[in-house]
Parts: C-alpha cells; sequence; structure tokens
C-alpha cells in the first residue's frame, strides 16, 4: 500500500453540530482531553506550555462565551489523524457555519438528552442531509434530568426520517447516571467522576447484570435497565455500515460530556466507522483521494486571526494527492499558476508551518488577496470543484460611516468582510444614491459581529440602521424597466450582479406578474 492510500485512510475530517448549550464546546474539549491534545480540560498544549484558550479565539466570542467563528483543530489518536472543523453554536449563527460542513466527511450530532432535537439543529442536519454525509448521533448531559432513552430515538427517526441504531446504553439517568452498556463488546462501562471533569474519568468494566451495577442504582433503575436491554435484543436490528455510509442511519450513543462519562467510547468506535476522505465531483469528473494530482478548495476566509499581524488566513480542504510546500499550483479562476507557500497546520489559534498534507487535511494559507471562497487549486488536469453555495439571507440592515474621514478605512473593512463571507453585500441601483453598503446575513448576531470587528480591527466606529427587507433575489434574466411594486428595489452585489430586495411575498408576486420573462433566484 501506498504512502498516500495509507494517510487517507487515517484520516477522519468531521465536524459537531448542534444547538446552542447542548454541550458542544464541552465534548470538543473531552475529545481533545481523550486524544492527548490538552493535559486537563480547559487547556490546550501549545508552545512554551503557554495554557490558553480552547477553540474560541475571538475577544467577543470569550465575552459572550460563545462561538462565533469556525475554527480548526488536528489532533492524532490510536494511528488515526483527526481534523476537527469548530463550528459556530450560538443561535443566530452564519453562512459561515453551512460553507464550513462542505469541507468534512462526516457529522457529529449532539443532543440534550432534556430537550431533545431543537430548531438549529433541524437546520444543521438538513445541510448534512443535502450533502449526503454520514451522521453519529451522541444524546448528551444524561448526568441531569434526562428523557427517556426510547422517546429521543423515536423524535430523532420521526424528525429526520432516519433510522436509528443505539451503539451502547445508560444506567441511570440525572443522579442516578453510572454507566454506559456497550453493546457491540458487550460489556458494562462504570465511571467514577473527577473534579470538575478536567481529567480522564476511571473505568470499570463488569457485566450489566453484575452486583457492582446493583450496587451503584436502585433496584428499580436497575430492573428497568434490564428490561429495557432485553427490548432492544428482541427487536433484532443489526447495525448497517451501508445505511450508515448513505445517511439513512445514525449510531446513536449516550453519555455526559461534562463528567467524561462515555466518551472514550465514542470516540473508539467513531473513528473505527467514520469515512475516511471522500471523492469530489469537479469540471473534469471526479477526483478521487488517492489520485496522484493534488487539489483543493477553499471553503473559509479569515482575517486578523493573529492581532499582531492583521494578516488574512484562507482555509483550504486536501481532496487528493499530496501537499508539498512551496508547490505550483494552478488557480482556477485567476487562470494562472501560483505558489503555496507559508502554509499553516491549524489549532485553533495557533498555527505550526507544515512541509506536506493530505486528502482530509485543511491548510491555513497565507491570503494577501489571492484566495476567495469556493476557489480550486490544482496540479496536473486543471479542475474546477463546483462553487459552495450563497445561502439566502435573512436579515438586513444598512450600514453607515457617521466620520467622512473614515470612509477609506470603513470601505476596506466592509469589503474585507464581505471577501471572508462574514455578510453579503448590496447597494443601491442607483448613480446618484448614497452608496452606504446594504448587510445581508442568516443570522441577527452576525450584525454585532461585523460592528464589532470594524470598531476592534479597523478602528471605525458605525451605524447600523435595520431594513424591511425579508429577502433577496438575483436577476437571472434581465428586463429593461424592471416594473416595480411598492416594498422592491433593485441593488448590485458586491460583484456588480444586479438583484432585487422585497419587503413580503405580496411585493415579489407583483414583481413577477409584471414583468413578463423575468427570471429570479434565491440562491448564487
Amino acid at each position: 500500500m501506498s504512502d498516500l492510500i495509507k494517510e487517507i485512510a487515517r484520516r477522519r475530517t468531521f465536524a459537531i453540530i448542534s444547538h446552542p448549550d447542548a454541550g458542544k464546546t464541552t465534548l470538543t474539549e473531552k475529545l481533545l482531553l481523550y486524544t492527548g491534545a490538552i493535559d486537563m480540560a480547559g487547556s490546550v498544549r501549545a508552545k512554551k506550555e503557554q495554557r490558553q484558550a480552547r477553540s474560541d479565539w475571538m475577544e467577543l466570542e470569550k465575552q459572550r462565551g460563545i462561538s462565533i467563528t469556525s475554527t480548526v483543530m488536528q489532533f492524532g489518536y490510536e494511528g488515526y489523524v483527526m481534523n476537527l472543523l469548530d463550528t459556530p453554536g450560538h443561535e443566530d449563527f452564519s453562512e459561515d457555519t453551512y460553507r464550513t460542513l462542505t469541507a468534512v466527511d462526516s457529522a457529529v450530532m449532539l443532543i440534550d438528552a432534556a430537550k431533545g432535537i431543537e430548531p438549529q439543529t433541524r437546520k444543521l442536519f438538513d445541510v448534512c442531509r443535502m450533502r449526503g454525509i454520514p451522521i453519529f448521533t451522541f444524546i448528551n448531559k444524561m448526568d441531569r434530568p434526562a428523557r427517556e432513552p426510547l422517546d429521543l430515538m423515536d423524535e430523532i427517526e420521526k424528525t429526520f426520517k432516519i433510522k436509528t441504531f443505539p451503539m451502547n446504553w445508560p444506567l441511570g439517568n440525572g443522579g442516578t447516571f453510572k454507566g454506559v452498556y456497550d453493546r457491540m463488546n458487550k460489556t458494562m462501562n462504570l465511571f467514577e467522576t473527577t473534579v470538575h471533569g478536567a481529567t480522564v474519568a476511571p473505568v470499570i468494566e463488569t457485566t450489566p447484570d453484575g452486583e457492582e451495577c446493583a450496587k451503584l442504582v436502585d433496584k428499580a433503575t436497575h430492573e428497568t435497565f434490564l428490561e429495557e436491554m432485553e427490548l432492544l435484543d428482541m427487536v433484532g436490528e443489526t447495525f448497517d455500515e451501508g445505511e450508515l455510509s448513505r445517511g439513512e442511519l445514525t449510531p446513536v450513543y449516550f453519555g455526559s460530556a461534562v463528567t467524561n462519562f462515555g466518551v472514550r467510547l465514542f470516540l473508539d468506535s467513531f473513528v473505527s466507522l467514520a469515512p475516511p476522505p471522500a471523492a469530489h465531483e469537479s469540471s473534469e469528473g471526479t477526483v478521487e483521494p488517492s489520485d496522484k494530482d493534488f487539489t483543493g478548495f477553499v471553503f473559509k476566509i479569515q482575517a486578523n486571526m493573529d492581532p499582531k499581524h492583521r494578516d488574512s488566513v484562507a482555509f483550504l480542504r486536501v481532496c487528493s494527492g499530496e501537499f508539498e510546500k512551496d508547490m505550483q499550483v494552478f488557480h482556477s479562476r485567476q487562470k494562472s499558476k501560483i505558489r503555496l507557500s507559508r502554509p499553516h497546520k491549524l489549532f485553533a489559534r495557533d498555527r505550526d508551518t507544515v512541509e506536506s498534507a493530505y486528502p482530509g487535511d485543511i491548510l491555513g494559507l497565507i491570503n494577501p488577496g489571492v484566495f476567495a471562497i469556493g476557489d480550486t487549486v490544482s496540479t496536473g488536469r486543471k479542475v474546477e470543484f463546483g462553487g459552495i453555495p450563497r445561502f439566502a439571507p435573512e436579515h438586513f440592515a444598512l450600514l453607515r460611516c457617521p466620520d467622512p474621514s473614515d470612509s477609506k478605512k470603513f470601505r476596506a473593512g466592509v469589503e474585507q468582510l464581505a471577501a471572508e463571507g462574514a455578510t453579503q453585500v448590496f447597494y443601491p441601483d442607483d448613480p446618484n444614491a448614497v452608496r452606504d453598503p446594504i448587510l445581508a446575513v442568516v443570522g441577527m448576531l452576525q450584525f454585532d459581529v461585523i460592528k464589532y470587528r470594524l470598531e476592534s480591527e479597523y478602528n471605525v466606529k458605525t451605524i447600523l440602521e435595520p431594513m424591511n427587507v425579508k429577502f433577496v433575489r438575483w436577476l437571472e434574466t434581465g428586463v429593461d424597466n424592471i416594473n416595480l411594486a411598492l416594498g422592491a428595489k433593485t441593488v448590485v452585489d458586491s460583484i456588480g450582479r444586479k438583484a432585487v430586495m422585497f419587503d413580503g411575498d405580496w411585493a415579489l408576486r407583483h414583481v413577477i406578474e409584471k414583468n413578463p420573462g423575468i427570471k429570479l433566484t434565491e440562491v448564487k
């Protein structure tokens, strides 16, 4: 087996998706703990052994206690190379969340055992299903009063129209939660808590009907557990890896990230079942990870990750071949060759220069205005991967700069944020109108992020004015002298494409009826 094939087989590139407060940051941290990437929960091994933040690096994130941007962490476990793309977990996330899911091969769906499926989980699941990637389910917070496991699995099946297969089963819940039964290895794992869950939880392996289980929980809890295990065995369903790979079945794991109960069992199962890097469709046909030609695409751009340098980093997913530092590649959009120097391996905010990388890996490339989201780079064949779609924005606001002397910095900041995909930007389609940008975002919180970043990174004060706009549609085929209704107006986006903004369905219907031949689209 060639070195390339071996390296591909070792990679697991995934994201954790969840509703806010389901415990995503905690589970991320505990995966790092169990893989040895951190010594104790709450600290990461870094240069000079400095203790610092985990995956939330922006000051606004620290203030609010949430993840706003998507970061990348690479770490090893049992011979595997894990690439974890940490997606925002706040309620009003951005397109960045969706775009990150285009760069993963599987996803872990995290569910609060007391609350069950919540709105943001539904949205993210739909994006994963659209891509057809396998989904693993971790039902978290079993150390608190929780819903019945069978009810939770039934909700998953009915909501997402997907089969479930419990890989383990909890012994008790809330105060009586003492362990999980590993159904595949037929062992009961009883855990001991550690101080603040900061270190690996000691575990005792036994049988489900053994004395150790009976001693830890009351008789009723133990009997209920045994009855549920008998019921699951009677159902007689078998785990089907084919259904998992097709997105038709999700393995379900019960546990508690905060106490570390069930984390290692989940991790061991995940690395054995999660798929290695998959093939990608391109303008030149299917690109297999094992193809000798190097290919990759940019799915994210982030400016000012390092306040000392004020630089921009392009996040590139390696799709095929082996990456080598300083290699020359063809840039599909620019139709020219460029040299990929100063590549970095990322661990949240930390960067280490890398000499090579393989399919599934994520590289950070210093971006002096060369890369845009969706760009493809390659050696050999001049392939181009399908563009990353722009998701329809749901909130709109006019952004003003009250100090004319800051106008140059203001424009530079808005252009940079638009290039990152932090916001979509439109301008009035009127040469005589004031050219104040109109921001369009998926989640309301992005407005706060944009104002914060313009002030902290570009030293520009701004005024944000919400607009009575419900949605925007791009003009696929134009008509002369568009007949607009009240509540509709034409705009152009940041690259000059004409679009129409509407304050409701009536205005949209009017424009369609009064302009025969017009064609509008909501995704570009």
